[in-house]
């Protein structure tokens, strides 16, 4: 990692502005623990037989944004991004991906979550997932975002201490 250029959320604000920061801060801590690492680097794995990776929490998140923004408000049918059924651990296998690959579906998909978000009236705006057959608001869906981002980029804290030592945030 060669620089923190996150923003840190505020202090105060409104829900709606907290939720927002904080996904974006942790957004940006995923992308930063992956900062200065060639692609073998991205796609070491952790122990045998996880097929856990950095590049592959890169796009893991791709398809949850997928999954949690897309799928949900705008189109209960479109296709994940590395599976052809809804499938989070086939987008943990990324012995073929490159930074590059990864890092344009993870950044088209958090753009599109990020548009949904800023087109909604309010955070009670309902949405179907389609995986639980119900309907859920945005305000569930950005807690439930940030907590996956949370648990992911504690992985990523142990993958890249393991690579090359780097720890912090």
């Amino acid at each position: 990692m060669t620089s923190d250029n996150r923003i840190g959320p505020p202090n105060f604000g409104s829900e709606r502005d907290m939720l927002r920061a904080f996904l974006d801060y942790h957004r940006a801590t995923l992308a930063m623990k992956c900062e200065g690492l060639a692609d073998e680097e991205l796609r070491q794995r952790s122990m045998p037989p996880s097929t856990l990776s950095l590049l592959g929490l890169v796009r893991h998140m791709a398809e949850v944004e997928r999954a949690w923004f897309r799928r949900v408000f705008e189109d209960n049918d479109a296709p994940m991004v590395w599976s052809d059924k809804p499938d989070f651990q086939a987008a943990y296998d990324a012995s073929g991906s490159t930074r590059a690959e990864a890092f344009l579906a993870w950044e088209t998909e958090v753009e599109k979550s990020r548009s949904i978000e800023r087109e909604a009236d309010s955070l009670d705006l309902a949405g179907y997932q389609p995986r639980w057959d119900e309907e859920v608001s945005l305000r569930m869906v950005m807690v439930h975002v940030l907590l996956e981002y949370g648990r992911h980029n504690g992985h990523a804290d142990l993958l890249r201490e393991g690579l090359d030592g780097t720890v912090g945030a």
